[in-house]
């Protein structure tokens, strides 16, 4: 498999270590093929992001902008701290890398002051459709082979494992 930003050939990678014995593929693993996944899903966006042109965003970034977007545009920013599962600190400095690449606003609640929103600026809306495009091309990626049940019997599994760290 092929990057621009990396070759990963993943069946190496995931039958070998370092001494180069087999690894076992068993849940033991959890966390390699976890992380093993997130970085090819990461690479994947980043090329996807710079075919489109765009070398602003990054993938954490467009998880940010995900949640916005689902919200018509405007989300308190309470609630992308509590989606994301990230450190305010680390969300905080995505929304104003956001903000100053010209992605998103910032607005104060007129009613209760402790409460902020972002909003989708003009170039936010712009970018969606390419926005949207990558997004299926990643599921596409996915899910690539995939029967309908077993999409759905991913997904679940996928919830109900998030759901024991609850």
């Amino acid at each position: 498999m092929e990057f621009k930003h990396a070759t990963v050939d993943i069946d190496s990678f995931l039958n070998y270590n370092k001494t180069g014995e087999k690894m076992k593929k068993s849940c033991e693993g959890l966390a390699t093929y976890a992380s093993i996944l997130g970085t090819l899903v990461n690479e994947f966006l980043k090329d996807k992001l710079r075919e489109k042109g765009n070398y602003d965003l990054c993938p954490s970034q467009c998880s940010l902008l995900y949640i916005v977007f689902k919200n018509g545009g405007r989300v308190q920013i309470k609630e992308i701290y509590d989606t994301l599962l990230k450190q305010k600190s680390t969300i905080t400095e995505m929304i104003n890398r956001l903000v100053s690449y010209g992605y998103l606003e910032k607005q104060g609640c007129t009613e209760d002051r402790r409460i902020s929103y972002v909003i989708a600026t003009e170039k936010a809306i712009k970018f969606k459709d390419d926005f949207d495009e990558i997004s299926r091309n990643l599921v596409e990626k996915v899910y690539k082979g995939f029967s309908e049940e077993e999409k759905n019997e991913l997904m679940r599994l996928i919830f109900k494992a998030i759901d024991n760290f609850s």
